[in-house]
């Protein structure tokens, strides 16, 4: 792994609040109802706000949902936290969008893969009843949103060719694994294949517009 890519996974203020946000949800995974749907990921699924969504709106689900996305994490991370971000709930259903990081962060490609090969071992073989949903990488716009340079640069990692390449790869893992790849993406792009401006505040993390549009789309997984 190369010095900034070390640099970039490590910065000292992240590490200190994924592992609060870990301990806050190893916490509520005391009284969690077992057999649910869990939402697990990086950044753009703990933004994600599918618990409210589901507070508010009827979405007709017979189960709840526990959303366990941390922020900055990679697939290294995950596999290093299984049993709080999946395990200890035994959910019915997983969604998992887990890898932009590996791929912004520049972690190696035969690393980042491996390690999700791993992660979708570990589920089939501790959950196999299980239904195991990997979500295609959400698309990005490269538009100057007025991001800070190392911002810019992480976002320059992942532009749209790049993710579909690796949307592929990670198909192609989930096939391997008996899996289940959806993407969920309709609705999220302009003319040009773009993340729509209106939907996104630095050109990945979306705003709440852009998860209501990802929600519909997710509805039949869902039910």
């Amino acid at each position: 792994m190369t010095e900034e890519t070390t640099k970039l996974t490590m910065n000292p203020k992240i590490v200190e609040f994924q592992a609060g946000l870990r301990a806050k949800y190893a916490e509520a995974n005391k009284t969690a109802k077992k057999g649910q749907i869990d939402f697990v990921g990086s950044s753009l699924m703990e933004i994600f706000p599918i618990e409210k969504m589901q507070q508010e709106q009827d979405l007709g689900l017979d189960k709840a949902i526990y959303n366990r996305g941390v922020r900055a994490t990679t697939t290294a991370d995950l596999l290093a936290h299984m049993d709080t971000l999946i395990f200890d709930l035994a959910p019915s259903k997983i969604f998992i969008n887990i890898g932009s990081n590996d791929i912004g962060f520049k972690v190696p490609e035969v690393t980042f893969l491996a390690n999700y090969a791993e992660i979708m071992r570990q589920i089939k073989a501790k959950l196999p009843e299980t239904k195991v949903y990997v979500m295609a990488y959400y698309p990005t716009n490269q538009v100057d949103f007025g991001q800070d340079a190392d911002d810019i640069k992480l976002n320059q990692r992942r532009g749209n060719d790049r993710m579909a390449e690796y949307n592929a790869k990670v198909e192609q893992l989930a096939a391997d694994n008996g899996l289940t790849f959806i993407n969920v993406n309709a609705g999220l792009t302009d003319d040009n294949g773009n993340l729509r401006k209106e939907l996104t505040v630095d050109g990945a993390h979306m705003l709440p517009a852009g998860f209501e549009i990802v929600l519909a789309n997710l509805q039949p997984y869902l039910a």
